[in-house]
């Protein structure tokens, strides 16, 4: 079928907070989404608690477009939820809120996954990215899931934005992950050797009444059941944009280098599961600020490093994606620190300084509204 299209989405969601308190708000104004709407498109949408709502861009054919589509939808996002007193945070848990005190939006959808889930689906005020890159041919977007499946764990630690949960600091960069293993159908895909038995799988879950269709499959990376792509849902939400655009351009480089390889008959090995899940555990709990397992050598090595293999090992993609500084912007993550290093270093700071913990807290979620919408790092 010749080269996919490698054009590129997104999806974003975001926690409400009051501006004044820093708190996630319970119940979320009525209108805010449809005032969104109106001033971007309509790409907005609610989620399952009311103090959270999601953005997805448009089909992009190039990361300037992508840019432009998120820079404008979290400017929309702001501009409305100021109108109430309230900021957006782009982040993958708030720092000090308790799920137990937050409503399930109003939707039959939404209730009908409350009921289905019971006490797990009160723990999910959770956010995260998911990056959508068109792949036309089904059989390879099966193929390219199961190799690219080596590359999460990277995208994870580059994105780790969730080391509080309920006031508590932790110990894992991405408290997120922790959150959503608690769902069923989630974790690596098993690998398969055909569209046709993917298929085949899902089937039986729709056939027995488990599942309405392949959406209700939460696995770190999937097949989308709307669209011809390959969506990567392994990630936290960067609060930078920047970031965000950062590792949705990896990622389809990603793909394309492996299926460059796919064409000269190098197909990337398979490493295994339980050796990827490894590494996955590693960039839940340390992000980039430690090791991650090369699994050829079978030696860790410190994140930066693996990240600048990525780096290089793209770069020919990266040109023929023109995305070559998006993708040298991983290198920028590296050496400030992602959100969740961010959120630490103004926490500690905080209480260094004299600050109670809530005091402390709350300086996490100012630090987060502004990096939110913070100024483009990457010139466009």
């Amino acid at each position: 079928m010749g080269e996919p299209s490698w054009t590129i989405g997104i999806e974003e969601e975001y926690l409400l907070v009051d501006q004044r308190t820093a708190a996630l708000v319970q119940t979320q104004p009525s209108g805010l989404i449809e005032r969104v709407a109106g001033l971007r498109h309509g790409l907005v949408s609610p989620e399952l608690f009311s103090s959270q709502l999601e953005i997805g861009t448009g089909v992009c054919e190039d990361m300037r477009h992508l840019r432009a589509d998120v820079g404008l939808l979290r400017l929309a996002v702001t501009e409305a939820a100021h109108e109430h007193g309230l900021a957006p945070i782009a982040a993958s848990t708030h720092p000090f809120a308790h799920a137990d005190q937050l409503r399930i939006t109003d939707k039959e959808r939404y209730q009908a996954l409350a009921a289905d889930l019971q006490g797990v689906s009160r723990r999910l005020i959770i956010s995260g990215l998911h990056v959508h890159v068109g792949i036309e041919d089904p059989d390879l977007r099966i193929d390219l899931m199961g190799q690219v499946a080596h590359f999460l764990p990277y995208l994870l630690a580059l994105s780790t934005s969730s080391p509080f949960w309920q006031g508590s600091d932790t110990g894992l960069r991405s408290y997120r992950t922790a959150v959503c293993r608690t769902l069923p159908r989630t974790g690596l895909p098993p690998r398969f050797d055909s569209w046709a038995e993917f298929r085949q799988h899902v089937d039986v879950l729709v056939r027995a009444g488990v599942i309405e269709d392949s959406s209700k499959v939460w696995w770190d990376i999937r097949p989308s059941e709307r669209y011809p792509t390959l969506e990567m849902r392994v990630t936290d939400l960067p609060t930078k944009m920047e970031d965000t655009v950062a590792i949705a351009a990896a990622y389809a480089c990603l793909l394309r280098m492996l299926w460059r390889r796919q064409e000269e008959n190098q197909p990337w090995p398979d490493f295994g599961n339980f050796l990827i899940g490894e590494n996955l555990w590693r960039a839940q709990r340390y992000g980039i600020s430690d090791h991650l397992i090369d699994l050829a050598s079978g030696t860790l090595v410190p994140c930066e490093q693996a990240v600048e293999q990525i780096v290089e090992l793209t770069r020919p993609d990266a040109e023929a994606l023109d995305c070559v500084t998006e993708l040298e912007h991983l290198r920028t993550i590296c050496s400030r620190g992602t959100s969740a290093d961010r959120q630490l270093a103004t926490y500690r700071g905080a209480l260094d300084n004299g600050a109670s913990d809530d005091e402390a807290l709350a300086a996490v979620v100012q630090m987060l509204i502004a990096d939110t919408l913070a100024p483009p790092e990457i010139e466009a």
